[in-house]
């Protein structure tokens, strides 16, 4: 499909720097109209104020608004949540599950209003421009696709807002504060600036959901959360939606200064990239979850959901969500998390969250076996357990070891170190 074939495009529209100077650029550069599609997923009223007004105030044809909170939560984040999913064991894929929820609407856009493309203002160099165009390739092939960060001549941000000056398209950020910031329910991440040299400490004036040292309260706190067969369903004893349930879980934990991660990570494109993230809820969440699944699951599930955990990460980081394997896995956790009900109680204090308490009635831990008490525990048992258990190791002792295994061995007895 050649650019004169484009005749509508609808574009991921979040009204800042980069999705706002994309619209008067596609009129100009395809001659098409100009569909945005928004979503809220919890970015706040600051960035969804006015969107409407704005995006048809600098060339939008059509202006589509949808509230994604629930969805989001319930359909994307809880589920890597009962996955147990974390990316390189820091990053709780806050931007990584909002794309192709947003992606997918995107798509449920273009075939309601006929268009013939999709675009995003993703960068060429990011990660977000996969999550986006494999969305795409998996719900709607048959559409074009439109990067203009891979097709024009802008740079840089101070280029892209002199683009933007140059075209009357209003920007609420200022050249002082060059921030990539992306925002939702589950985190809030930032980019770029200062940021951008690893070996510079991030500035205390940049957190904006959770609190430095000097406001944090000098006392614990402890928050208890209910679960029912993997979701999170309760807070203190009261029963929430999700929308509900993060929001108070992000005001209690980001008071305490929890959820901060700051990491140098591994970008799909190939580069390490540095990121800092506010996950105050989502890392009580996930200390409640793991804690819980202790208490509920046989040690080999417990053991293969954690192995799987890493590849399902892996999976939502690099835009799969759609995929098969993501799905497959979904389906395994999903079956192993139906005994994890109960609840866990949780300490917040000086940046940390810690579990301290759990209950379920699907425990596996039992007092009368976990004791120093003998009764109900047959310690003979374990002598006919441990002839099986050793009986490869006494069958390989009784074999003997080839010369130089044996000759090694004897030197290192002789030494009085450690048989190897």
């Amino acid at each position: 499909m050649t650019k004169r074939d484009i005749k509508k495009a609808v574009l991921a529209y979040s009204g800042g720097l980069d999705t706002s100077i994309i619209v008067p650029w596609l009129k100009e550069h395809y001659g098409c109209e100009v569909i945005c599609y928004c979503s809220n997923v919890g970015q706040g009223g600051m960035e969804l104020d006015g969107l409407e007004a704005k995006a048809r105030k600098i060339g939008a044809s059509e202006v589509v608004v949808e509230d994604l909170r629930v969805p989001f939560l319930r359909d994307f984040v809880f589920p890597s949540l009962r996955a147990g999913a974390i990316y390189e064991g820091r990053y709780l894929l806050g931007t990584s599950l909002a794309r192709p929820l947003i992606a997918s609407r995107q798509v449920w856009a273009a075939e309601r209003f006929q268009a013939d493309a999709l675009a995003h203002g993703c960068t060429g160099k990011g990660n977000d421009q996969v999550r986006f165009e494999l969305t795409y390739m998996a719900l709607a092939p048959q559409l074009a696709i439109i990067a203009p960060w891979r097709e024009w001549d802008i740079v840089s941000r101070e280029d892209a807002m002199a683009y933007a000056a140059k075209h009357d398209v209003p920007l609420a950020q200022k050249p002082g504060d060059l921030y990539s910031r992306d925002a939702n329910l589950w985190h809030l991440s930032h980019e770029g600036g200062v940021l951008e040299d690893p070996a510079v400490a991030a500035p205390e004036a940049m957190y904006k959901l959770t609190q430095g040292p000097e406001q944090q309260p000098a006392w614990p706190e402890t928050v208890t959360i209910g679960f029912e067969r993997g979701r999170p369903v309760s807070v203190n004893g009261k029963t929430m939606g999700p929308v509900e349930l993060v929001e108070t879980l992000n005001a209690l934990a980001g008071r305490h200064g929890v959820g901060r991660a700051d990491l140098v990570e591994s970008r799909l494109v190939g580069m390490k990239s540095r990121g800092v993230y506010e996950t105050p809820g989502g890392t009580v969440l996930h200390e409640a979850i793991e804690d819980l699944c202790r208490l509920t699951l046989p040690h080999d599930l417990l053991n293969t959901r954690l192995e799987l955990s890493h590849r399902y990460a892996d999976l939502v980081y690099n835009g799969l969500w759609f995929s098969p394997l993501r799905r497959a896995l979904q389906s395994f956790v999903d079956t192993a998390m139906d005994v994890v009900t109960g609840e866990v109680s949780v300490e917040l204090h000086r940046g940390r969250a810690t579990a301290i308490a759990r209950t379920s009635p699907y425990t596996l831990y039992r007092p009368d076996l976990a004791s120093f008490d003998m009764t109900g525990y047959n310690a003979q048992h374990a002598e006919g357990f441990m002839r099986l258990y050793g009986l490869p190791l006494a069958t390989a002792a009784r074999r003997g070891q080839p010369a130089p295994l044996r000759q090694a061995s004897e030197e290192t007895l002789n030494a009085g170190g450690p048989v190897g």
